[in-house]
């Protein structure tokens, strides 16, 4: 009876020993995995800053304005050139359906309420002015 406890024993420790070295080594391979996956993602940090440098410089104005005078046959503006909006030809003024059938119906004309909802008394908005 002795022995078979002891084998048992023996087994036991052998078993735990078993999982214990399987958890370690498990644990150990996620770290090595996290480490990759952190030095990957420094990887694309810095590809996204290299692009963000290479973006600041395409785009820097005096580049921009260099290729279009190169490129583009432009000319610089005249105080001819400008003109109010409504003396361009083109589209046709906007019309405001809604606003013709509330027109239509009487409610065109502003209302005295104040921005909460609460109507406001004239004669009362002339003394809190005061």
């Amino acid at each position: 009876m002795v022995r078979l406890l002891n084998i048992l024993a023996i087994a036991a420790l052998i078993g735990s020993a078993i999982y214990a070295y399987t958890i370690k080594y498990e644990t150990i391979f996620h770290a090595e995995t996290i480490v990759k996956l952190q030095h990957e993602i420094k990887g694309e940090q810095d590809k996204i800053g290299m692009l963000r440098a290479e973006w600041a410089h395409l785009t820097r104005p005096e580049r921009i304005q260099a290729l279009a005078d190169k490129f583009l046959d432009l000319q610089t503006v005249a105080l001819n050139q400008i003109v109010k909006a409504d003396s361009l030809p083109g589209k046709a003024p906007r019309v405001d359906a809604i606003g013709r059938k509330l027109e239509a119906l009487g409610l065109g004309e502003p209302t005295n309420t104040s921005g909460n909802g609460n109507v406001i008394d004239p004669a009362a908005s002339s003394t809190l002015a005061r």
